[in-house]
């Protein structure tokens, strides 16, 4: 073989070699950008804008009295967890709170005690969606402490000279406890009806009352101002509490996570701390 011959294939040996180490690089670059592209991409979405809008303004929520301490509470937590925001809360007998909403009162939240009050406002299609039970709330009765009248059942209220104070048959706890009467075949008189359960806790905390028939929550939240006595047939009135976001909500986007804040675990466990039950 001649030295020319050989010069030849060395040279094509070594354009092979060159070519195959271009491809190579090429390759390696090709790889090396789309992984930098990934990750630039994984980059944006993980530190990217949020799709969801940056809450503001104020939620107005129409609450039974019952929910004061533990909602309070919850929307404390809302604000913390969305500066800019404020809670502003109007609690009260759920029946009130119903009518002012369907005579146009503006709020974007309902939490009621019973889903019959809060029939009053979806019958006037003045709920967004389908209301929701949250959690559900059982009677006791409240006496002064010590329970010096001795009142040990819900047949010792109807005893002569006691003074018991009742929610009014329109409100939630007021209805509970009728139930619970009509149960039993007891009938009693109290010395007045008030328009929501703190009405009639409070009679109790002043001594204007002996004893009241309120919810376990109440009783829960006065501490060492009443004590409390649980009856049985306070089972057979277990009262569900619905909550909805309400039509013309002025605040719409915040309404939804304030709800959605209450149905949480974070929002449950504050409820079941204040002694409501699971839903």
């Amino acid at each position: 073989m001649t030295r020319s011959v050989r010069r030849t294939r060395r040279m094509l040996r070594l354009a092979g070699a060159g070519a195959a180490a271009a491809l190579a690089l090429s390759a390696c670059s090709s790889s090396s950008d789309s992984t930098d592209s990934s990750n630039s991409s994984d980059s944006s979405a993980s530190s990217g804008t949020s799709t969801s809008p940056k809450l503001s303004g104020t939620v107005t929520v129409f609450a039974a009295a019952s929910l004061k301490e533990s909602f309070t509470a919850l929307g404390k937590e809302f604000e913390k967890q969305h500066p800019g925001t404020q809670v502003s809360f109007n609690f009260g007998g759920s029946d009130t709170l119903a009518a002012n909403i369907t005579g146009g009162a503006p709020a974007d939240v309902f939490a009621a005690a019973s889903p019959k009050t809060m029939a009053v406002v979806t019958d006037q299609k003045d709920t967004a969606g389908t209301p929701v039970t949250f959690v559900r709330n059982q009677l006791e009765i409240a006496t002064v402490p010590g329970n010096p009248h001795k009142v040990a059942s819900l047949k010792d209220l109807t005893k002569a000279g006691l003074k018991v104070v009742l929610c009014d048959r329109t409100v939630p706890c007021g209805a509970a406890a009728q139930k619970a009467l009509d149960a039993s075949g007891l009938k009693l008189t109290p010395v007045s009806y008030e328009q929501d359960v703190k009405g009639a806790l409070t009679k109790v905390e002043l001594k204007e009352a002996d004893a009241a028939v309120v919810y376990k929550t109440d009783v829960r939240a006065a501490g060492d101002k009443v004590e409390g006595v649980e009856f049985p047939e306070s089972a057979r009135a277990v009262n569900d509490y619905p909550i909805a976001l309400l039509k013309n909500a002025p605040n719409t986007e915040a309404a939804k996570a304030f709800v959605a804040l209450v149905r949480s675990a974070e929002g449950q466990k504050v409820l079941s701390e204040a002694g409501f039950l699971k839903p």
